[in-house]
């Protein structure tokens, strides 16, 4: 076992305590499982003795994840997946822990305990990959990816980490697209499931939570106006829809780029004009990358843009807009406002990049919605018990989130809400399960 943490500063706590009373208010699907398992005795809670390490975005949400897989009898440890989407008092608030006489309303009152986090806002890289190996180095049999970054590690620098892992759960499309890659050349070392891919996932968090967060995000930083404007949004998955879909409520008219021709003919139905980024850089006022691929806008299409052009990443890593690229191109560079950054390229022309070209809803904003990441954690919940009951007998390939597993989540959720739903009657089962009429 590692250092038990790495973080700014423990004092912060009290802040980041508050952050994650309220998302839990918000969160009702996690909140029943820490009632469920968290006065159960030790030896009866369903994962007791396991060692779980995560890589998440560092805030209160994924924080109070953090503590109901503690109260449901894991040993955590947790690491930042985006130096910028960290915040240093979640994370000071999460390796304090919290007593049970701190305010009986946070958690109905319960003692949290701590949790091994290693995530520092701004980090370096350098300090970025210490961490990932320092959050590792807890030896896990489960780990929880968000983007691939713990399991990128346990393939190339630290394979000797990986000697206990059963399995864990991807949470992003862009580290599931890794995972098939490895399962694929045959160098995938142990089972991982695609959280992602499941129905209550990608259908909830990718359209709704990205569609909400990154409006969110470009509202608060930009202060500008929506209506009247040209947005262009490069690709048109879940993520795409939902950004696509708020835009046009706000009074833009869309853009989409693809590269998949049935993807823009689903754009094309749905209202949106369909072309190249090439065709598309000289008409945007504001572009969003939504793609998972790298150099989607590169500086040839900067230079074809409007000047003062407003560009934002809502994929995972930093490489759809190609930084490198325009750090080179650029003549000058300075910080217009805070997240905002305008590049000056060699014949005057303007472009404003928010974020760093990072993940910009988390990077520079909050995130997804707490009521929209409670879905996506309960399944992520699930699918780490799943591989804990099953892992003597799972191969090591990508598995799919089971039918079961969505059907807890979407019934907890329906319920949640108070909502009913018809049911089928045993003749209306023999009907479609028939061939005759």
């Amino acid at each position: 076992m590692g250092k038990d943490y790495d973080i700014k500063d423990i004092k912060l706590a009290p802040a980041g305590e508050r952050k994650i009373a309220w998302v839990r208010d918000h969160m009702p699907l996690l909140r029943a499982l820490e009632e469920k398992y968290a006065d159960l005795p030790k030896r009866e809670k369903p994962l007791a003795g396991v060692r779980l390490s995560l890589s998440i975005h560092m805030e209160a949400k994924t924080a109070y994840l953090c503590r109901v897989l503690t109260w449901a009898g894991a040993q955590v440890s947790a690491m930042g997946c985006n130096v910028l989407s960290t915040q240093d008092d979640v994370a000071a608030a999460l390796v304090r822990g919290r007593t049970a006489s701190q305010n009986n309303r946070d958690h109905g009152g319960r003692a949290a305990p701590g949790v091994g986090v290693f995530a520092i806002h701004g980090e370096s890289e350098a300090s970025y990959s210490k961490h990932v190996e320092m959050c590792l180095a807890h030896r896990p049999n489960i780990v929880i990816d968000d983007g691939g970054d713990l399991v990128g590690m346990l393939h190339s620098k630290r394979p000797d980490l990986a000697v206990d892992v059963w399995g864990g759960g991807e949470e992003t499309t862009t580290g599931v697209i890794r995972l098939k890659a490895l399962e694929a050349a045959g160098k995938l070392n142990f089972p991982m499931v695609a959280v992602n891919d499941a129905r209550c996932k990608h259908l909830f968090d990718n359209r709704y939570g990205t569609g909400q967060s990154v409006w969110d995000s470009i509202l608060r930083n930009t202060n500008l106006i929506v209506a009247s404007k040209t947005v262009v949004i490069a690709g048109y998955g879940w993520c795409g829809r939902g950004i696509a879909m708020r835009a046009a409520a706000l009074g833009a008219q869309v853009i989409i780029t693809e590269i998949d021709y049935v993807k823009a003919m689903e754009a094309r139905m749905d209202g949106y004009a369909v072309m190249t980024m090439e065709q598309a850089a000289a008409l945007g006022d504001l572009f969003i990358t939504a793609t998972g691929c790298k150099d989607v806008i590169t500086p040839a299409h900067m230079a074809l843009m409007k000047d003062g052009a407003i560009l934002g990443n809502a994929g995972h890593f930093n490489v759809e807009i190609d930084m490198a690229g325009l750090n080179q191109k650029a003549k000058d560079r300075y910080l217009t406002k805070d997240n905002i950054e305008t590049y000056v390229l060699p014949r005057g022309k303007h472009i404003n990049i928010i974020a760093e070209g990072r993940l910009l809803n988390i990077a520079a904003a909050d995130g997804h919605p707490a009521e929209i990441m409670d879905i996506s954690f309960a399944v992520q919940f699930y699918a780490a018990l799943y591989v804990k009951q099953n892992h003597l007998t799972l191969e090591n390939r990508v598995y799919d989130v089971s039918k079961e597993i969505d059907d807890i989540v979407s019934r907890a959720r329906v319920a949640a809400w108070g909502d009913e739903i018809d049911h089928l009657t045993p003749a209306q089962e023999k009907y479609l399960k028939s061939w005759e009429l």
